[in-house]
């Protein structure tokens, strides 16, 4: 039989790094993973009156990125704006922008020499487009942003929320240039407008302004996360040094593996790492203060992540206290039917951990109804309820496909009091349903989390390490006895990051994890006892669990027969042996 342990080389990301720092620093090191974006914007400088979207995301320092890319692009060249006499009216004047510097005779109105400007929060209209400036005896323009950088970036919320700014901005692209008065010819545009934002406001503004659609073909969407298959870890490495450097800290070498893990833990993936400038730099300044000098080492990082933690662990504390002084009933040890201990992630505004949960199912006669008391008492999100489906179906796929069942099942979490969401309980209350139906005990001292599909695959769900780390950290308190452990999708291996006191344990044998694919390996894990094939006449092994439950099935089927009162018509008819 193949085992569904998981080996301790497999409990966490592994990562083979440079022995040294690297000697140089650039800011286009900061550019790793964004090649897509740089393309974009590269592009963009190429082409006439077609702008830029720069889809970010919330972990990134965006001015500092924004530098980088800029530093990437070809400088323009510095242009002069200057005036200059219509040939059909001579009072008349209009404006054009040139490369060459006018003659000592010519008056610049403007000098566009500066590379870019970032605009964000509350934008004034004479912030983008200048003003005149009044004087005793003339008045005299004053460039504004648009007619002296080259490349503008907005935020684009800051500008959405101003309608008239808006519109304002979208017509100077369409008109291809703006006005600052009545008196004052019009100002051609000579720069690159970049809208920065998130990708989901760049949809909704293509299906919604034909005008942004289009002036800002290009969509330059940034990476969050880098993926190891196809960069280095010394590449990743140049990126943290870079970032390091810009925050003026300094990296050594012993805080590189911990600078590590904990980025892969920001992404929950072994094979990708977090892009999250902000989020980083902020982790290498508070180690950094920790301390004499401005050092970032592997005992000040851990000491920052602990000290993270603490800070946000208060909620996370009462529920353990919960469990300490039995307010909430949920076995580690023992046997039970018809309850299991399933693994839920609590999410507070700042911070997420992992709690077990008990599930319990009762089984009586009825119309082979599977009823979700969450659902029923409103308790039970939409992703939930779908999961409770699914395991309808696997029921009535596995037994119910000659004949109906004549069951009815309870499914509730017991001493839930907000809304359950999800569907990674769907394994648990599947095993659960066929302990109590089997009347078969379930192992206590194994928490269970998984999604099902109709066919019995399990498959991946969220938050596995906080899951196995809560139920860890309650077997913990009460005492390791080497019985514990916690059954996951095979599919979620490739996100265990978790913490070197779990990998110890598991290495010393008080905790286990196993890795399932199917259904029917959890229950053999769970209840001692194999789940059963069918033979040719489409029967189970009576001694298998699926044979224990199709036995209670067919007996409640009989105990519908025997129950039901032939009516006075019929007894008359049994009576002329007519039925």
């Amino acid at each position: 039989m193949t085992t569904t342990l998981i080996p301790t080389s497999q409990l966490a990301p592994q990562f083979t790094l440079p022995q040294s720092l690297p000697s140089t620093v650039y800011l286009s090191h900061l550019l790793l993973g964004q090649e897509r974006a740089v393309e974009a914007f590269q592009l963009m400088t190429k082409l006439e009156n077609q702008h830029l979207f720069l889809a970010d995301y919330a972990g990134i320092d965006r001015q500092l990125l924004i530098k980088a890319i800029v530093e990437q692009a070809d400088t323009p060249s510095d242009s002069y704006l200057v005036a200059s006499k219509t040939p059909t009216e001579d009072l008349d004047f209009s404006f054009r922008w040139q490369t060459a510097l006018p003659a000592a005779s010519v008056g610049i109105i403007a000098n566009q020499n500066k590379s870019y400007h970032y605009l964000s929060g509350s934008i004034r209209r004479a912030e983008l487009i200048g003003r005149m400036v009044k004087t005793d005896k003339s008045s005299q323009y004053k460039a504004g942003i648009l007619a002296s950088h080259h490349y503008v970036f907005i935020d684009v919320e800051s500008l959405w929320k101003r309608e008239g700014l808006w519109e304002f901005v979208m017509q100077i692209l369409q008109d291809n240039c703006y006005k600052i008065n009545s008196e004052l010819a019009p100002i051609p545009l000579n720069c690159k407008i970049i809208l920065v934002g998130n990708a989901n406001l760049f949809s909704h503004l293509r299906s919604e302004d034909p005008v942004f659609l289009k002036y800002f073909p290009l969509l330059a969407e940034l990476n969050s996360e880098l993926d190891l298959t196809q960069y280095s870890e010394a590449q990743y490495l140049q990126w943290l040094h870079s970032l390091a450097k810009q925050v003026d800290v300094t990296l050594e070498t012993s805080a590189l593996m911990t600078l590590f893990w904990h980025s892969a833990k920001l992404t929950e993936h072994q094979q990708r790492l977090s892009l999250s400038s902000i989020l980083l730099s902020q982790l290498m300044l508070q180690a950094a203060s920790y301390t004499t000098s401005k050092t970032v080492s592997g005992t000040s990082v851990t000491k920052a992540l602990k000290q993270a933690k603490r800070r946000h662990e208060t909620s996370e504390l009462y529920a353990a206290q919960n469990f300490a002084d039995n307010f909430i009933n949920l076995q580690t040890s023992g046997e039970m039917i018809g309850q299991i201990n399933g693994l839920t992630v609590v999410d507070t505004d700042d911070a997420s951990y992992g709690e077990p949960a008990r599930i319990t199912t009762t089984v009586h006669y009825g119309d082979g109804e599977v009823i979700d008391i969450e659902r029923k008492s409103e308790l039970g999100g939409n992703i939930h309820t779908k999961g409770m489906m699914i395991l309808s179906a696997s029921l009535y796929r596995i037994f119910g496909r000659d004949a109906p069942l004549h069951l009815n099942a309870n499914i509730v979490f017991e001493q839930s009091y907000q809304e359950i969401d999800g569907d990674s309980a769907s394994l648990a209350e599947y095993c659960c349903l066929m302990s109590a139906i089997a009347e078969q005990p379930i192992n206590q001292s194994i928490a269970v989390t998984g999604a099902l599909d109709q066919f019995g695959n399990v498959q991946a769900i969220g938050g596995v390490n906080e899951k196995i780390e809560g139920f860890y950290r309650l077997c913990l308190q009460r005492g390791l006895t080497g019985e514990q452990s916690v059954i996951i999708p095979k599919a979620n291996v490739l996100q265990l990051n978790l913490s070197p006191e779990i990998i110890e344990a598991v290495a010393n044998g008080k905790f286990h994890i196993h890795a399932i694919e199917h259904m029917d390996q959890a229950i053999s894990l769970l209840m001692d006892i194999e789940a059963g094939q069918r033979n040719e006449d489409n029967d189970f092994p009576e001694k298998s669990l699926y044979g224990l439950v199709q036995q209670r099935l067919e007996k409640m089927a009989g105990q519908d027969e025997e129950e039901i009162e032939p009516s006075f018509l019929q007894r008359i008819l049994i009576k002329l042996r007519i039925i």
